[in-house]
């Protein structure tokens, strides 16, 4: 089939029914609803659907992607909005037509980027995908040039994090969307090009845990009666939100929400049948607006230098003074040495020599 006859495109809302019924009836693993960040594709000849496309949000852990990139944990949890996964690729029944997959998916590279900042507000970087290596060996995909970087080590995601048991690993193929993406989202201080104005950071079982114990301290402005959520664990948790990239108290409580039960555990949540059960919205809402913010501010600092001050990389940032003239004339400069993921001040030198 001529390329310039084949049309990839986004799914209008009007075709969203069909195209998760033609994938439940005919992949072999079903319709996929919407996660995150989501666009689906459909690739057609006139008026003819020939192939359906999902693009979705990334694993959030693949030791053979993460490698590949070369980046650390600190910088992965910030910049996975740059990667979208293909999650399903169908070819419908009776299209498979010589070289049309290839055809199809080099549309989608050259249009896909250009949709993700339109959609979402942010560009893409690099595209991965899993294969099934008992039904496939990636020929679509090692034709297309997408690069095999290894395999997954076989858990897979559960609501309480992974599973225990390993199952069939998968091949895990990436595809560059320009040629440094990956030094991009390797490299120490992301371009502002790509920044999305919201730094986020990755808590640890540690830090999660540790929070808790920096807010026992802090007097309870609640009545006793009625009181089902320690403060502690309140406070913990919209800190943790927080410090993830949540926003007000609509966030806080759906990051809360969207919790595991060992992330649960960790605050100290309420245990009952059997289920750790967070605090509301309004609950977050009328700790945060009725604590003392001095106790509230003098525990976060203190948490803070014992477990977010160890800086992997500085920012160096130089002022002039403008009224600070010395007795030769001189204007008096400023430059500090900033931790980039403390906000730390290291250092200050003044000096009326800096050009």
């Amino acid at each position: 089939m001529p390329d310039s006859l084949l049309k990839v495109e986004p799914i209008v809302s009007l075709d969203e029914h069909r195209f998760q019924s033609l994938m439940q009836a005919h992949h072999y693993l079903g319709a996929l609803p919407k996660i995150g960040n989501t666009i689906w594709y459909v690739a057609a000849r006139e008026d003819s659907w020939l192939a359906l496309l999902s693009f979705s949000a990334p694993a959030l852990k693949c030791s053979a992607r993460d490698k590949w990139i070369g980046w650390d944990l600190r910088h992965q949890y910030d910049r996975l909005n740059m990667i979208a996964n293909n999650s399903r690729f169908l070819i419908l029944p009776e299209c498979h037509h010589k070289n049309l997959a290839s055809q199809i998916l080099s549309q989608c590279k050259r249009r896909i980027d250009r949709d993700w900042q339109k959609r979402f507000g942010h560009p893409l970087l690099l595209l991965e995908t899993f294969v099934d290596p008992k039904r496939y060996h990636g020929t679509v995909y090692r034709a297309s040039n997408w690069i095999l970087v290894g395999s997954t080590k076989g858990y897979r995601r559960t609501r309480e994090g992974y599973s225990a048991r390993t199952q069939s690993s998968k091949l895990v193929f990436v595809q560059p969307l320009q040629r440094n993406a990956r030094q991009e989202l390797s490299r120490p201080l992301l371009n502002n090009r790509y920044q999305t104005g919201r730094r986020k950071m990755k808590l640890t079982a540690h830090q999660m845990r540790s929070l808790y114990d920096y807010f026992k301290e802090i007097d309870d402005p609640r009545r006793a009666q009625g009181k089902k959520h320690q403060l502690p664990t309140v406070l913990a948790m919209a800190a943790a939100a927080i410090l993830c990239g949540m926003r007000g108290y609509k966030d806080i409580a759906i990051w809360a929400q969207s919790l595991g039960s060992k992330a649960r555990s960790r605050f100290k949540c309420r245990y009952r049948n059997g289920v750790y059960e967070i605090p509301s919205r309004s609950v977050i809402r009328n700790v945060l607006t009725g604590v003392n913010p001095e106790q509230l501010d003098r525990a976060l600092n203190i948490w803070n230098v014992q477990h977010v001050a160890v800086d992997e990389s500085l920012a160096i940032d130089g002022k002039t003074m403008c009224n600070a003239i010395d007795d030769k004339g001189r204007q008096t400069h400023i430059m500090s040495a900033i931790g980039h993921e403390s906000g730390h001040c290291y250092t200050q030198k003044k000096s009326a020599l800096f050009r």
